[in-house]
């Protein structure tokens, strides 16, 4: 179940203001209502407590079609990017792992075909050069699978030469790099050395059978744009990645959720996903005295570095640092996935579908969105994100 016991009775008790967190709430449930989506979840937080949490509409869970509420379970997609990250950050506090580590001299089987010269870096900032390297979802529970994945895959560009994302590829690697390092599989890691010490036993990478019936089942809704459209509005179509609907359907097979992709799998609660970022904000000591994260890893951690690199359809800076994405002051957040009214200090991931998940160190505020129903529209969901965002930023009472 959620922490429940780490929601506040009343938005004040951690410094929000009630009304524009129903502003926030309103708007998010807008789409719901609308029928543009299904369900949605969205938990605001602050001073380490859930300020207040909502679920809105329905969806099938375990086979059933129901009302969804703050315990049902969602794909996070890509915000699972930042857990993994901050698992590596860890490694790297305990002296366990550096940052400009080859790759292929932790995991040897990954160093065939030009990829022996990427840098766990090049993995975190989407600069390794093998964006498109694929690996099949029924083979994901299948270690001896993905290590004979690694030796085939090969680069689509020099190393280090531009971002482009790695939708699940580098993080296959990261994941791995954490067994090697540390000795136990990256969801053990992620629940031992994050999940536990935070208190949030939601926070999962990967999910038993038994947990299956509470996870909402994906869908995708609304009608895809087509080049027209994108052309009236000035904006070049996307191109094609390995994110399909397919793919994305794929997420409702039990094989694809036990296996907890380290680019993409993690499933919890909105609740869960927005104080993960209060740890990160507050990096409290835990129970041995000591906190998490070394503050220096986790300030460099936390430092744009991805330079020049620029995003190549809109062509802003990327401004990733290592695993996350950080908001900027060159008034393109809202493009990378933030509102228009967080601080240049935020930061966050966001994933598939138009989940959201990210902390403001100017404000102490952080969030979790989730929602089943992948918009074929893609201005239209980019655009929710930026609302939603917008609103839940400007909640300090």
């Amino acid at each position: 179940m959620p922490a429940t016991n780490l929601i506040a009775e009343n938005p004040r008790q951690v410094g929000l203001d009630p009304a524009k967190v129903e502003e926030l709430f309103k708007r998010a449930e807008r789409e719901v209502i609308e029928g543009l989506l299904p369900s949605c979840q969205l938990a605001i937080a602050r001073n380490g407590r859930i300020g207040a949490m909502r679920s809105f509409g329905r969806a099938v869970q375990g086979g059933k079609d129901q009302p969804v509420t703050n315990d049902t379970l969602y794909c996070v997609f890509s915000c699972t990017k930042a857990v993994i990250a901050a698992a590596i950050w860890i490694l790297m506090g305990e002296g366990r792992l550096a940052i400009d580590e080859r790759a292929a001299a932790i995991v040897p089987e990954f160093g065939s075909n030009g990829k022996d010269a990427i840098t766990v870096e090049q993995l975190l900032l989407h600069t390794g050069g093998f964006p498109f390297a694929t690996y099949g979802q029924p083979d994901w529970l299948d270690h001896n699978k993905l290590l004979a994945r690694f030796g085939a895959w090969k680069l689509q560009f020099p190393v280090g030469q531009r971002f482009v994302y790695h939708a699940t590829s580098a993080h296959w690697v990261l994941g791995e790099i954490i067994r090697r390092r540390s000795g136990l599989d990256f969801r053990d890691f992620v629940r031992e050395r994050i999940a536990g010490p935070l208190g949030l036993p939601e926070l999962g990478l990967g999910r038993a059978a038994k947990d299956h019936s509470r996870i909402a089942d994906l869908v995708c809704v609304g009608d895809a744009l087509t080049a027209e459209d994108y052309a009236k509005m000035g904006f070049p179509p996307p191109p094609e990645t390995e994110v399909t609907e397919d793919a994305l359907l794929g997420f409702n097979s039990p094989v694809v959720r036990e296996s907890g992709v380290p680019g993409g799998g993690g499933i919890m609660t909105a609740a869960e996903l927005a104080l993960f970022y209060q740890g990160l904000l507050h990096n409290p000591p835990v129970a041995n005295g000591a906190p998490i994260w070394k503050s220096d890893v986790l300030k460099g951690a936390l430092r744009v570095r991805s330079g020049d690199y620029f995003d190549p359809i809109f062509k802003y800076k990327c401004n990733r640092a290592l695993g996350v994405i950080i908001a900027g002051d060159d008034g393109f957040a809202n493009y990378r996935g933030f509102g228009r009214t967080t601080s240049p200090q935020a930061f966050g991931h966001g994933g598939a579908g138009g989940q959201i998940g990210w902390g403001d160190p100017a404000t102490g505020i952080s969030l979790g969105y989730c929602t089943n129903g992948y918009d074929r529209n893609d201005i239209r969901q980019g655009r929710r994100g930026v609302a939603i965002s917008s609103l839940a930023a400007v909640c300090a009472a």
